[in-house]
């Protein structure tokens, strides 16, 4: 292994990986930058670069293993230190699976020169062949030996025709990630034409047998787009179609192995029955999503503990509420937010826009004020329909505060500022949940009157809603 300087935080990794990525490098450059810039092995390097934790690696190669049929290792996140550090080098067999999920050779990854053949994976991982094994010949004209030859031709022509090379997953990466960029503006029924054909490339080369990495990296990919197709047919209403492609964002994020992605698919889920039923869905998956984080701090983590918090809230769970906005907001502190030009990140705005629905909820005003205004600050003058949304919030803290007709007015200005094509069903619930908080003997007032035509004027000429579902 060879010698490197004294290591720097881990911090130093993360702005690398941010700003490079940024720049438009590949991983395996963004490793080399981190390796010389932070002194710390190739091999950690290559983890450091893709934003994995050691647990991540350990779960990766086991599923690696499966993918191709093989025994998996018996590896875990102190072993993969170890080989980072130097103090042990893995098996042939592992490191063949490593140089598959780092996708560069054993060399990149700091083991000697020697290459690896797939026949290395199909050895025993605690016995490797010995030289003269191996350089036995073969028997002339053995039927057998024929066989066993051909066999292997026929394995290494499936292999070269059904392997995707890096530079084709990191352009299909790079389109997914300007759709993600799109999403935050774009209406929702013509982000779904955009979604459903790059998830159909992704579908079509999933179906073809790819290398374990490739695998993995399709199954981040479906998962991503399934949750953001969710995500367009709620806004939309679509309510069962919504939960259907939820269940598919969350087998694909299982698949690929991704403890991350799999927590994050699950606290974006807790929107559906945040706003249609049951609150306690909302809680259930808010929670599940921060207990597969196991507190360590990131956006994740911190969107996952704000969704449980704004469930919790909204059911009148409000001691319980605070204890985990308080997690929310240290785990938020200590972690980095990601680009908020992203619609699977989870920026500042976003964590202010789920605060405010706690507030409003729990009947703070003051407080729901408070992180309206910051958030609304944050949002660009391009964006979708959260701010519309921290609109309404406002005026649901007016009608709490007894300023009924105040309350109508912002919320009738509110969903007839927003364009039509945004003008959707989610938004209208929140308006309608104005009228709900206001006491029944103002509903037939004046100003009420006008917010409910209003809204019965949005809606007309829509396409028929599935009823909502209440708690």
């Amino acid at each position: 292994m060879e010698q490197r300087a004294k290591a720097h935080s881990l911090s130093c990794a993360r702005r690398i990986c941010v700003v490079k990525t940024e720049a438009g490098w590949d991983s395996g450059q963004i490793a080399e930058e981190i390796r010389r810039c932070c002194g710390v092995s190739r091999l950690r390097a290559r983890r450091l670069a893709r934003g994995w934790s050691c647990d991540d690696v350990a779960e990766r190669l086991s599923a690696a293993a499966d993918q191709v049929g093989i025994s998996p290792p018996r590896t875990d996140a102190n072993t993969v230190g170890q080989w980072e550090r130097g103090l042990h080098e893995p098996k042939r067999a592992t490191l063949e699976l490593l140089c598959s999920l780092y996708e560069c050779s054993a060399r990149d990854l700091g083991f000697g020169t020697q290459p690896l053949t797939a026949s290395a994976a199909l050895g025993s991982w605690d016995q490797p062949q010995t030289a003269d094994a191996r350089m036995l010949p073969e028997p002339v004209g053995d039927p057998l030996a024929e066989h066993v030859e051909a066999a292997r031709r026929s394995v290494d022509r499936t292999l070269a025709l059904s392997t995707v090379s890096a530079a084709q997953m990191d352009l299909l990466d790079m389109r997914i990630l300007e759709v993600r960029r799109q999403y935050l503006y774009e209406p929702p029924t013509q982000m779904l034409r955009s979604l459903l054909g790059e998830l159909e490339e992704v579908k079509c080369l999933a179906a073809d047998r790819q290398p374990a990495s490739v695998q993995v990296r399709l199954s981040e990919m479906t998962a991503v787009l399934a949750t953001l197709i969710a995500d367009s047919l709620m806004k939309l209403g679509k309510l069962a179609s919504s939960r259907k492609w939820y269940d598919t964002a969350q087998s694909a994020a299982d698949d690929s192995g991704r403890v991350e992605l799999r927590a994050r698919v699950r606290a974006q889920r807790a929107m559906l029955p945040y706003y249609y039923g049951p609150l306690e869905g909302a809680v259930v998956l808010g929670r599940e999503a921060r207990l597969l984080t196991r507190g360590r701090p990131t956006s994740t983590a911190a969107f996952a503990a704000a969704a449980e918090a704004r469930a919790l809230a909204r059911q009148g769970s409000f001691s319980a509420a605070e204890t985990v906005i308080t997690t929310a907001q240290r785990l938020y502190e200590q972690c980095e937010h990601g680009s908020p030009d992203d619609a699977f990140a989870f920026p500042e705005r976003r964590l202010l826009l789920y605060l405010s629905g706690a507030y409003t909820a729990m009947g703070r005003s003051s407080q729901a004020r408070k992180v309206q205004a910051q958030a609304l600050d944050l949002y660009p003058e391009r964006t979708g329909i959260d701010p519309a949304l921290l609109h309404l919030e406002a005026a649901i803290c007016l009608a709490h505060d007894h300023s009924a007709a105040e309350a109508c007015q912002l919320a009738g200005r509110t969903v007839l500022q927003v364009p039509a094509e945004h003008r959707t069903h989610i938004l209208q619930e929140r308006a309608r949940d104005v009228l709900g908080v206001l006491p029944p003997r103002i509903r037939g007032a004046r100003a009420a009157r006008e917010l409910t035509d209003i809204l019965a004027l949005s809606q007309a000429g829509g396409d028929s809603l599935e009823p909502r579902q209440r708690a």
